[in-house]
């Protein structure tokens, strides 16, 4: 039962601060699962990262709903994805109500305008985070010569406007080729 409260609390602060979606969440998500609880290691976490991106939804949904199943099973996955989605729902429904009034509001114009850079600087954090565990106790870090090659290759790609999931589905198996079909 404490679990259980120690995941809401942990998913409903990750969902009220995490601003910018899913990716600037990650190193929220990363720094009260894998720091302070210690529910998963550093590569258990990036493989839960990976499997999230290819799954449909968002990420910090889907992250919520696999680590709430780790740590406490069904009911663990339950509480963590409502925790997850119940500030933005809320907050959802405040600004439907309150925005369509406000948007021309200067101190409204303010607050956006200097969430823009945060959420630029928490996805960068999320993208460091996975690329340099935090301690060696985290585990080493899952970036290895092939990874560099697939980042780059995709990344020129996606800069060309080539379909992602196309790229995905490349990556996939470039993965299955490279690395065979065991674990790295």
């Amino acid at each position: 039962m404490m679990t259980l409260l120690q995941l809401f609390i942990s998913y409903l602060k990750i969902g009220f601060f995490g601003f910018g979606g899913g990716y600037a969440m990650l190193s929220l998500i990363y720094s009260e699962v894998v720091v302070s609880h210690k529910w998963l290691t550093s590569a258990e976490f990036s493989d839960i990262v990976a499997i999230s991106q290819m799954t449909p939804g968002p990420i910090a949904i889907n992250s919520a709903t696999y680590i709430g199943y780790e740590v406490a099973g069904f009911w663990g996955s339950v509480v963590a994805t409502i925790a997850v989605s119940l500030p933005a729902l809320s907050i959802m429904l405040l600004l439907t109500i309150f925005f369509l009034r406000l948007r021309d509001n200067r101190y409204v114009k303010g607050v956006v305008a200097g969430m823009r850079p945060v959420v630029v600087g928490m996805i960068a954090s999320a993208a460091l985070l996975l690329i340099f565990p935090a301690s060696k106790d985290d585990g080493a870090s899952f970036i290895d010569a092939w990874s560099w090659v697939i980042f780059s290759v995709t990344l020129v790609a996606s800069a060309r406007k080539r379909n992602p999931i196309l790229l995905i589905v490349i990556s996939g198996v470039a993965g299955i080729l490279i690395y065979g079909f065991t674990a790295v």
